[in-house]
């Protein structure tokens, strides 16, 4: 299920006793732990809630928790966040954990206790005998990162939730100046929220004045002049990121980055590679790779490849010489446009 059917559930029936919340998606998983803050209420926080993280404390303490009658209330809450045992990474974490004692709670566990399991993880190791067991008996929760069109849809619930409505050239805005990650758009809306306070309605302007542009926009930008041989645009947008004190080294980093991705996703979307494949594969957000698709679309895999090779040699003379990052990009502007488009 996801947040929203969680909230219905919540509010409308009575919780399960285990829960297991999955994903990476930060700020949903901060929105299912305060749904299950609300069952307990406030004044009785202190005594009936337990947060217990496995990367510093055993698993043990929070089932001892787990297994203890409420104080004065109906009901437990216990969070285990970072359950890193379920999956198949190694932690650096020096903590011994009673699994066993774990996989017989599970099993049985406290009918008046609310267990929820906080995994910030893409997915657990289904290998697990434990893992097995969880899943057969917690409710999941789904936290993963949501595609540009769920994440337009949550923004705009929420807005209207609080009686605001943002019409769909502020929402255009917003997801390209967040890249469509739900976080970063959630985290704008209390500034957009306040801004448009008096008449609940958030336009274009708005967000265009309060959300700033990633350091990956401004740079996406100038890929696209770069690849259009736009000497004169490059120049200058490549002017205007010094000029806010962006390092030459980082700026140039995210260039190659940025090409390096509209290489793989040029091959990669030859071999018939969907989009959805791709984003999994290149661990790249989804909105991302729609954006490189688009690119690649109108530019050779050589001219790619070109600019590519002319950043990686401005990298080494950025960390070799004393050459003014300017000149040196101008340079390259210069012999890239020379170069065969095909």
């Amino acid at each position: 299920m996801d947040i929203k059917t969680l909230e219905k559930q919540l509010t409308t029936k009575a919780p399960a006793m285990i829960y297991l919340v999955l994903g990476t998606q930060h700020v949903l998983l901060q929105q299912a732990e305060q749904l299950f803050l609300k069952l307990i209420p406030q004044e009785q926080q202190v005594m009936n809630v337990g947060r217990y993280d496995m990367e510093t404390t055993p698993v043990a303490m929070a089932i001892d928790d787990a297994m203890s009658a409420p104080f004065f209330g109906d009901r437990r809450l216990v969070l285990i966040s970072k359950p890193y045992f379920l999956t198949g990474e190694k932690s650096k974490a020096k903590v011994d954990h009673d699994l066993a004692s774990l996989r017989k709670y599970l099993q049985n566990p406290e009918p008046s206790t609310v267990l929820v399991f906080l995994a910030p993880y893409e997915k657990l190791d289904g290998r697990k005998g434990l893992v097995k067991v969880l899943k057969k008996q917690a409710v999941q929760v789904d936290a993963a990162p949501l595609n540009e069109r769920q994440a337009k849809q949550q923004v705009v619930d929420e807005l209207a939730g609080d009686g605001y409505q943002i019409d769909n050239s502020a929402l255009e805005a917003l997801v390209q100046r967040t890249n469509a990650d739900y976080g970063l758009m959630t985290a704008n809306l209390p500034k957009l929220k306040l801004l448009a306070y008096q008449s609940k309605k958030i336009n274009q302007q708005d967000v265009i004045d309060l959300v700033p542009q990633t350091l990956d926009d401004n740079v996406f930008d100038l890929v696209t002049a770069v690849l259009k041989r736009d000497q004169k645009r490059s120049l200058s947008l490549y002017q205007q990121l010094l000029d806010s004190q962006e390092p030459p080294l980082r700026i140039n980093a995210v260039l190659v980055s940025q090409f390096r991705l509209l290489i793989q996703l040029k091959v990669l979307n030859a071999r018939g590679l969907s989009q959805g494949t791709l984003a999994s594969r290149l661990h790249v957000h989804p909105y991302r790779v729609k954006l490189g698709l688009q690119t690649t679309r109108h530019f050779s895999l050589l001219s790619l490849e070109n600019a590519y090779l002319g950043l990686i040699k401005i990298e080494k003379a950025l960390k070799t010489s004393q050459r003014d990052p300017a000149l040196m990009f101008q340079l390259f502007m210069l012999q890239y446009s020379q170069q065969k488009v095909s």
